[in-house]
């Protein structure tokens, strides 16, 4: 049964979407795909699309304070080695970690938080 709706991508805004889609390109071996001006650009890695919206007067989220807060999870393989490719392509590692032996929290370098996690199955 379809109700004609399928996932797209998930929008951030920001402060300047071209650096931020090659930011997420870098980390997880994606492309940048399109870029419009100062407005917009997209990417693309294996099963994921994310749009970024620029917007002039951008404030980061606070993590975890936010109480609408959204973030993005990444799986990975190993922890720590994707911990600091996250921070060579640069990402800031949150100082509260409340799950750290299975999930690492970041910020991207508009702010937004993100996790790496061993974590691939639900339910």
């Amino acid at each position: 049964m379809s109700s004609g709706i399928r996932y797209s991508s998930t929008t951030l805004a920001c402060p300047d979407p071209a650096a931020l889609a090659a930011f997420y390109a870098d980390l997880t071996d994606g492309e940048v795909t399109f870029v419009h001006e100062e407005e917009w650009a997209t990417m693309r890695s294996v099963g994921a699309r994310l749009e970024f919206m620029g917007v002039s007067d951008y404030r980061a989220p606070r993590w975890p304070e936010d109480p609408s807060l959204v973030h993005i999870d990444f799986f990975v393989d190993d922890l720590e080695e994707a911990g600091a490719r996250a921070v060579r392509s640069g990402a800031r590692r949150f100082d509260h970690q409340p799950n750290a032996a299975h999930c690492l929290v970041f910020a991207d370098p508009a702010g937004h938080p993100f996790c790496l996690s061993l974590i691939d199955e639900v339910g």
